[in-house]
């Protein structure tokens, strides 16, 4: 886990350890990635990301091994590329290709794609029309775990609309993501 702790990332994702989910393993650690966050906000208007890291020595029967990645990842998206067909797939495909990319080798992957459609009423009237995308998966990994937090943090960054060497590249049209 001290791998994990001791990443570095390009500047413009800024990466804290947070507070691990209880009763997942005996042994966790996770952390919170948010790409340009505004100063004084745990929120990103652009895109964010957790990425959580769990040990079990008895090695369950779903995990196929001792380790298990959970990573989470979400971005604010216009409202035409929201209603893309493909916008599911596509997210899916970033993780793996980013995996794959990085040599992560791993097996017994599983997740969910959402996108939504928000349209904002009375007090949020002015948030207009948007749309998010939200990914969540899981795998356990073999080797070395770096390849997996780097692919990860590739994902939040593509999410966010920053492909692999885009950094300083400025980001237009971010939208803050609704709440409700």
């Amino acid at each position: 886990m001290e791998e994990v702790r001791a990443a570095t990332f390009r500047d413009d994702f800024v990466v804290r350890e947070i507070p691990s989910p209880a009763g997942l393993a005996p042994h966790s650690l996770a952390l919170a990635g948010d790409v340009r966050p505004e100063e004084h906000s745990t929120d990103s208007p652009f895109g964010t990301g957790r990425f959580i890291l769990l040990h079990d020595p008895d090695e369950p029967d779903a995990w196929g091994g001792a380790w298990r990645v959970v990573c989470f990842a979400q971005a604010p998206l216009e409202p035409e590329i929201g209603i893309d067909p493909l916008l599911a797939q596509v997210a899916w495909s970033w993780l793996i290709d980013a995996l794959d990319s990085r040599g992560a080798e791993r097996h017994s992957e599983s997740g969910t794609a959402t996108k939504t459609l928000s349209t904002g009423f009375g007090a949020l009237a002015s948030q207009g029309e948007g749309s998010q995308i939200e990914l969540r998966a899981s795998w356990s990994p073999r080797g070395p775990i770096r390849p997996h937090l780097d692919a990860w943090a590739e994902l939040v960054c593509m999410l966010a609309g920053l492909p692999p060497g885009s950094e300083g590249v400025a980001v237009f049209g971010a939208r803050r993501p609704t709440r409700g």
